[in-house]
């Protein structure tokens, strides 16, 4: 059975689309058949992660608009055969996405064997962002570790309990996931960020990941490659960890603390 999954935030800027890249690359690493699709028309940043900009020729509004088939939209990823790529328009005005065309292509993967399919969608609540988390099995919802981030996030968390197909049919609450990403434990000491357990409390969901502030997540970004397949960075590392909670298993929350500081250091501070 096909698993829709939306990664979403109430703020932009905080790693939405790194983060589907890194997902869903985790996820097909591990074996299964995983579409990601680009919620954000008229930006169009998912295909520069995943390093497939050059190989878009019909795009997620294409698709709706019958004007392209679904097979010749999805872009197969270069280094894993079972990943797919569903690029946003970049012409194309937000409203051209319809209730009606998401559903018929996410029925469409699903009747296509994709075991899940990660919808990217853009900040905020506007329409592109309804439809990625309307259809949605599950929730991640990213938040960079400060006031305002945390803040925006417990709203999409009210629209996910309310405004979603899950809400309508009465299924109870949607699993939902936190991803906490740009985490720099030297600041949560030094009192200048929020750490994991005052995020945690606040939004009141479980976390799924905590990704480390990393320089390499921006190398990775800028080289068209999704930082998860950086098993040498500690962003990769995390990544990697998410994504197998994501799959089911229980790992610990790994680069949270800050480095202990030796005994000379501590001594002479050097």
């Amino acid at each position: 059975m096909t698993e829709i999954i939306v990664v979403t935030s109430g703020k932009g800027g905080v790693g939405k689309t790194t983060t589907s890249a890194s997902l869903a690359t985790g996820l097909a690493k591990r074996g299964h058949k995983v579409a990601v699709i680009d919620f954000d028309v008229g930006l169009r940043n998912l295909d520069l992660i995943m390093g497939c900009e050059r190989r878009v020729v019909y795009d997620f509004v294409n698709v709706i608009h019958n004007e392209a088939t679904l097979k010749q939209a999805l872009i197969r990823d270069k280094r894993l055969d079972n990943l797919y790529v569903l690029a946003a328009s970049q012409t194309r005005d937000k409203d051209a996405l319809t209730q009606e065309g998401v559903g018929r292509v996410l029925d469409e993967l699903a009747a296509d064997g994709f075991d899940f399919v990660i919808c990217d969608s853009p900040a905020g609540i506007e329409k592109g962002a309804h439809l990625a988390m309307y259809f949605a099995d599950r929730a991640v919802v990213v938040v960079n570790p400060e006031v305002s981030s945390v803040r925006d996030s417990d709203r999409i968390l009210g629209l996910l309990a309310s405004k979603t197909r899950h809400a309508e049919r009465g299924d109870g609450p949607m699993k939902q996931h936190l991803l906490l990403t740009r985490y720099n434990p030297v600041r949560v000491e030094a009192g200048e960020m929020m750490s994991v357990k005052d995020v945690e409390e606040i939004l009141g969901i479980p976390v799924l990941g905590v990704i480390p502030e990393s320089e390499q997540v921006l190398a990775a970004s800028n080289s068209g490659v999704p930082v998860i397949h950086d098993a040498s960075s500690i962003a990769g590392q995390a990544y990697g960890d998410a994504v197998a909670r994501l799959d089911g298993e229980e790992i610990e929350l790994r680069f949270i603390d800050a480095p202990r500081k030796g005994f000379f250091k501590r001594m002479f501070g050097t």
